[in-house]
């Protein structure tokens, strides 16, 4: 099992603040101490960084104390069908080495992928059953950019998506880590609530499934409507609100011993008021120091 004294917390950087100097400074006085860097960059994504760029990153961290865990890249995030074998190696794979790149600059411990998304997905039953028909080729394809990132000193990480994400329950999960069969070099990123919006709610069923395989969890809030039998996902809210069993999943993630780091995103779904925000990061910060021990 983790050690609590090794389990820690960040957020996505842009929901500290749009302003990243002001985005640093709060994860400063938040006790945050790693940053997950996705966009909000001098407004750019993290890919889009020059150089120069990402070098004034690293020092604006450095100078406060803080050290860079993920860059939370868009790399295949494509939808395979529309782009097709060579145009997806070309946008995609083909992205990979200026990601490792600017993690030379940035000193990541992981480098995040996205699963990619299918237009016909929803006619298959299973993720492996949709790749064989219809992208043989993509496993290849992870394989050799999960590779080069591993050569290159750092660990890939695959998150699931929302929408025609090929990742729509923890059997899809698993099958795809199995097809890929680099556990050393690549984990699991459980995005809680994208898997619930492409149909999987989040029980601690599903977490069994999962646990083993996560090593970096994404934490949203949520709610259903009330009566609803599907249980989809209907309203924004934080952690300590949300319909789902947000401390027993996380604990029995941390559990396994895999997840070094846990992340905070903000919620998807709807207002419940009209005019209310949903800025719940210092809220969802707060609940999991007073409810989750494990975390440091």
């Amino acid at each position: 099992m983790t050690q609590a004294s090794t389990v820690r917390v960040t957020m996505l950087n842009s929901m500290a603040s749009r302003d990243l100097p002001e985005a640093m400074d709060r994860h400063v006085a938040w006790g945050i101490e790693l940053l997950d860097l996705k966009d909000a960059l001098f407004g750019k994504r993290v890919m889009d960084l020059s150089d120069a760029e990402a070098a004034r990153v690293a020092d604006m961290a450095r100078q406060r104390g803080l050290e860079v865990y993920c860059l939370s890249t868009h790399l295949f995030g494509g939808d395979v069908e529309a782009a097709g074998r060579a145009g997806f190696e070309s946008d995609h794979l083909g992205g990979v080495d200026r990601a490792v790149q600017i993690a030379r600059i940035l000193k990541p411990r992981l480098i995040r992928l996205l699963a990619a998304a299918g237009s016909s997905r929803a006619a298959y039953g299973t993720c492996a059953e949709y790749l064989q028909a219809e992208s043989p080729w993509l496993i290849d394809m992870y394989g050799e950019a999960v590779e080069r990132i591993a050569a290159a000193g750092f660990r890939a990480t695959i998150e699931n998506e929302v929408g025609r994400c090929i990742l729509r329950t923890p059997r899809d999960v698993a099958d795809l880590f199995a097809a890929l069969g680099r556990p050393g070099e690549v984990c699991f990123t459980w995005d809680v609530q994208n898997l619930w919006q492409t149909g999987t709610f989040p029980t601690l069923e599903a977490c069994e499934r999962l646990a083993d395989l996560t090593g970096y969890l994404h934490l949203k809030g949520g709610r259903h409507e009330e009566g609803d039998p599907e249980r989809r996902l209907t309203w924004r809210s934080s952690l300590a609100e949300a319909s789902w069993p947000v401390v027993e999943v996380t604990r029995r993630v941390l559990a396994a011993g895999r997840c070094p780091v846990v992340c905070l995103n903000p919620s998807h779904g709807r207002p419940r008021q009209e005019g209310a925000g949903g800025d719940f990061a210092k809220q969802d910060l707060d609940f999991l120091h007073r409810e989750i021990p494990e975390i440091a």
